[in-house]
């Protein structure tokens, strides 16, 4: 079909995925592969215009997105199926799936009023779960320390213990609405979710590496408590490595989408349990 806005706006909110191997993260870096100036300048090559857009939120390096916005300003009109020809254009580890007409105020990141992680292990050697999935060298994870560990969530509200560089931000209070652990019914793979208004920067993947200890038997659910109470940043990082993260849902209060990818290997289906 061929896209040809009407809407009085400029702006657009355009919906997509990604997999987020082969790049360094979402934000545009001068010497580094980045998911941004991807889109950019296959954008700028098929409006022939300069195009800058902006994202709903920052990656890290390997980290994936099942759901991710971005939004631009755009004065072209164009009389062609730009979503079909976006994606012809971009590698296939990127996919658009939407091209959203906004009002010109609408903000992809500072609107978005939630957003979920999903972070993905499995207790096996899987070559198909390599990009997309942390493997534990755990056969036997003590589920139930870490889901005490996962219930502390929704009881605190200050992450700076779980920031790399919390004297960065105004505040680091984080509220955080949903947290669970989820397995498959084969119970040799493991699900964390984590739903917040707010993330800082490499909050799921500290917390997900404190999770694995508490699982292993090396940290106690009372020791992981207490980074809460003192709210002390830790002098060692031991963050959990970034290919089992998904940004995996984001929520506007005027745009509510449904996931719409699923990937291969990696199911967010009903089929996974509450631990």
């Amino acid at each position: 079909m061929i896209f040809n806005p009407t809407h009085a706006s400029t702006r657009y909110f355009f919906h997509m995925a990604f997999l987020g191997t082969n790049y360094h993260g979402w934000q545009r870096q001068s010497n580094a592969n980045n998911i941004q100036q991807v889109i950019e300048t296959a954008l700028s090559e098929i409006l022939k215009e300069p195009v800058s857009i902006m994202g709903c939120g920052r990656t890290d390096t390997g980290v994936h997105a099942s759901q991710f916005y971005f939004h631009t300003d755009l004065d072209t009109r164009w009389d062609f199926d730009l979503l079909f020809r976006l994606n012809k254009v971009l590698p296939p580890d990127l996919a658009i799936y939407e091209i959203i007409p906004v009002e010109s105020n609408q903000h992809a990141r500072f609107d978005a009023i939630q957003r979920q992680y999903d972070f993905f292990i499995h207790t096996y050697k899987d070559p198909f779960l390599n990009l997309v999935s942390t493997q534990v060298d755990k056969t036997t994870l003590q589920l139930d320390k870490m889901k005490q560990a996962v219930a502390l969530l929704t009881r605190y509200d200050d992450y700076r213990a779980f920031c790399k560089t919390p004297d960065g931000y105004e505040h680091t209070r984080c509220k955080v609405s949903i947290a669970q652990l989820l397995v498959n019914e084969k119970g040799d793979r493991l699900r964390f979710q984590i739903s917040a208004d707010r993330f800082l920067g490499r909050m799921v993947r500290l917390l997900m590496g404190k999770l694995i200890k508490i699982g292993a038997g090396t940290l106690s659910v009372d020791e992981f408590e207490s980074y809460f109470i003192e709210k002390v940043t830790p002098t060692v990082w031991d963050p959990a490595y970034p290919q089992g993260l998904f940004l995996s849902k984001v929520d506007y209060p005027y745009l509510q989408q449904p996931v719409r990818t699923q990937f291969g290997a990696i199911s967010f289906d009903a089929s996974w349990k509450k631990v």
